[in-house]
């Protein structure tokens, strides 16, 4: 292995315990070393517990009668692998292409699928939420910067909501991967550390305002809709109604 860095690879292989000892202690000294390797780690180690949560009873499910031929080592082998690549293509996606979270997730009254992106908003919202170190790469302390550098990005002239009035304050906000170029998230939370987060991606090929749509999975409920040429979601694990008024302020806010 590479003295310098560590690769996905080595990542993973430390996470599923598959490393040597010299191996892992290599890995340990180089993740005490460099902040950015120490954050990746901690944020593949919570995609793999979000995954585990989901589908580990999954793994104790009676093998299907049409895969019985398959040998019991090399099940639990390929149970492994593809545990390591969901986690790896969330992380890459963010929500990917497959929906591998939020397969349930419905629309309103008209229970359309929601779009790609919203799957995208509600996962990061799981993945960064819960972090107590690294919830953002930009503090709100620097939220001129933040918003000069996302807008830059994103290609669009962006606004943070402003909602301290309604109990939410600003935490900051990161760059994230999205399906067609960078996307945005913004965190809040309340008094009791409630966190919502606000993602804003580019939608040029939609660009007339829609009505709220929701969407739901399991605890996770998305507000999202189009406009300006942006497409937004609120995701957050509080009740419908208050995310509504959340939702209702942040447009509010964008357009006054």
């Amino acid at each position: 292995m590479s003295r310098s860095r560590v690769t996905e690879a080595e990542l993973h292989g430390y996470l599923d315990g598959e490393l040597t000892p010299p191996e892992r202690a290599r890995v340990e000294a180089l993740v005490a070393e460099d902040a950015e390797t120490a954050q990746r780690l901690g944020e593949y180690r919570n995609l793999v517990e979000v995954l585990r949560e989901r589908y580990d009873g999954v793994l104790d499910e009676p093998v299907p009668q049409r895969l019985m031929s398959v040998a019991p080592a090399a099940t639990r082998r390929a149970s492994r692998v593809l545990l390591r690549c969901a986690a790896v293509v969330a992380w890459l996606a963010l929500g990917g292409l497959a929906g591998w979270h939020l397969h349930g997730m419905q629309a309103r009254e008209d229970r359309a699928a929601a779009p790609s992106w919203a799957h995208r908003a509600a996962v990061a919202h799981i993945v960064y939420s819960p972090e107590v170190r690294h919830p953002v790469e930009v503090g709100a302390d620097q939220e001129a910067h933040l918003v000069a550098w996302l807008s830059k990005r994103l290609g669009a002239p962006l606004r943070i909501p402003k909602l301290g009035g309604i109990g939410y304050s600003l935490v900051g906000g990161r760059l994230l991967p999205g399906d067609r170029g960078p996307a945005a998230q913004f965190m809040y939370q309340d008094a009791q550390g409630q966190r919502l987060t606000l993602y804003v991606r580019t939608n040029q090929e939609q660009s007339k305002e829609t009505a709220f749509r929701f969407a739901q999975d399991g605890n996770v409920r998305i507000f999202y809709w189009i406009d300006r040429g942006l497409g937004l979601a609120l995701s957050g694990e509080i009740d419908k109604e208050e995310l509504l008024r959340v939702a209702t302020a942040a447009y509010q806010q964008l357009n006054p």
